[in-house]
C-alpha cells in the first residue's frame, strides 16, 4: 500500500485521538494498541517519513497518559496480569514465536547430540546424575530423583532458582540478545540430551508422565522469559525512528513486564515439582490430566487471550 493511501485511511481516526479525550481507560488503552500497530507498519515500509514521525510522536503522548492513569494497590495487580501483561505478549508474539522455534532447534540438536555421542549426556548432566539415574533405572524407579528431598525445602529452592534463571535469560538480552539466546540454547540442549537419555534406557514415557507434570509450565515459561531478552535486544539493534536509548528502554519495559508475569508460573510449577512430581506412582489419567491442563493454560493465556484482547482493544479505538 502505498503511504498516500495508507494516509487517507487512517488520518481522520489519529486526528479523532489528538481532539477527543477518551472515554475511559479502556478507550485509551485500545487508542494505544492501535496507534503501535499503525506504527510497527509505517517504521516497516515508511521508515524516513513524515507519517511515522507523526506516529511516532502521538504514541508517545498516549503513552504518557495510560501510565500516568494505571491503577494502583491490589486493582493494579489484577489489571496487570488481566490485560496489562496479555497485551504486551500480544505485541510480541512474533518474537516469541522467534524464541519458541530456536529452543525447538537446540532441544533437537540436544537429542541428535546424545543420539550420536553417548558420552555427550554425561556432559551436559554431569556424571553424578547420569549414574545416580542408571541406578535408579535398574532398580525399577527411573524418577527416584524427584524423591530425595524433603517437599517444602525443594518447591522453595526449585522455585527460587528457577525465577533467577528466568530473569538471567531476560537480562541478557542486553548484550544484543547474544547472552540470551546462549541461555536457550544451553537449557534446550540440556532438554533434549535428558529427554534422549530416558529413551535410551527404554523409559521415556516414564519420563514424559512425571517430568511434564512441572516441565510443560517450567519450560513454556523459560522460553517467554527468553522471549522477553529477545524484546529487549530488538530495541538496540532495531530502534526504527526511536533514538536507540528510547527503543532500548521501551524494549526494556516490555521484557522486565514478560518476565516478571512469570513468577506465579514458576510457582505453581515449583509447587508441582515439589509435592506432585515425586508421586511416580499416581495413574497415568491424573499425569495427563495436569500436563494437558498445564498446555491449555499456556495456549491460552499465551496465544489465545492476548490475540482476542488486543482484537478486541482495536475494535474499540477504532
Amino acid at each position: 500500500m502505498r503511504e498516500a493511501v495508507f494516509l487517507r485511511q487512517n488520518q481522520e481516526r489519529w486526528q479523532q485521538y489528538e481532539q477527543q479525550a477518551p472515554a475511559g481507560p479502556d478507550e485509551l488503552a485500545a487508542r494505544f494498541v492501535a496507534l503501535t500497530d499503525d506504527l510497527a507498519y509505517v517504521q516497516t515500509f515508511y521508515p524516513s517519513s513524515a507519517t511515522t514521525a507523526y506516529l511516532n510522536n502521538l504514541t508517545s503522548k498516549l503513552h504518557q497518559r495510560l501510565y500516568a492513569n494505571q491503577p494502583s494497590g491490589r486493582g493494579r495487580f489484577a489489571q496487570f496480569w488481566a490485560a496489562e501483561l496479555p497485551l504486551v505478549v500480544a505485541r510480541h508474539h512474533g518474537t516469541l514465536a522467534v524464541a519458541a522455534v530456536l529452543f525447538g532447534l537446540f532441544t533437537f540438536l540436544g537429542a541428535l547430540s546424545a543420539a550420536y555421542d553417548e558420552s555427550f549426556v554425561r556432559v551436559v548432566m554431569g556424571d553424578a546424575y547420569v549414574n545416580q539415574t542408571i541406578e535408579n533405572i535398574r532398580k525399577g524407579d527411573p524418577m527416584a530423583v524427584y524423591k530425595q528431598q524433603g517437599e517444602t525445602l525443594m518447591f522453595l529452592g526449585i522455585t527460587a532458582n528457577n525465577i533467577s534463571v528466568a530473569l538471567k535469560v531476560f537480562a541478557l538480552g542486553v548484550t544484543f540478545g547474544v547472552g540470551t539466546v546462549v541461555q536457550l540454547f544451553r537449557n534446550g540442549l540440556m532438554l533434549g540430551s535428558f529427554q534422549y537419555f530416558f529413551y535410551h534406557y527404554h523409559v521415556l514415557k516414564a519420563s514424559v508422565l512425571t517430568i511434564w507434570i512441572h516441565g510443560t509450565l517450567e519450560i513454556s515459561a523459560i522460553v517467554v522469559a527468553g522471549a522477553a531478552g529477545l524484546v529487549m535486544a530488538r530495541g538496540l539493534l532495531f530502534p526504527g525512528t526511536y533514538s536507540r536509548a528510547e527503543a532500548f528502554r521501551a524494549g526494556a519495559r516490555d521484557g522486565l513486564k514478560m518476565a516478571i508475569g512469570l513468577v506465579p508460573i514458576f510457582i505453581v510449577a515449583g509447587f508441582l515439582e515439589g509435592f506432585v512430581t515425586r508421586h511416580t506412582e499416581m495413574p497415568v489419567a491424573a499425569s495427563l490430566a495436569i500436563i494437558g491442563s498445564s498446555v491449555a493454560f499456556i495456549g491460552w493465556y499465551f496465544i489465545w487471550y492476548p490475540i482476542q484482547l488486543a482484537r478486541r482493544q482495536r475494535q474499540l479505538a477504532a
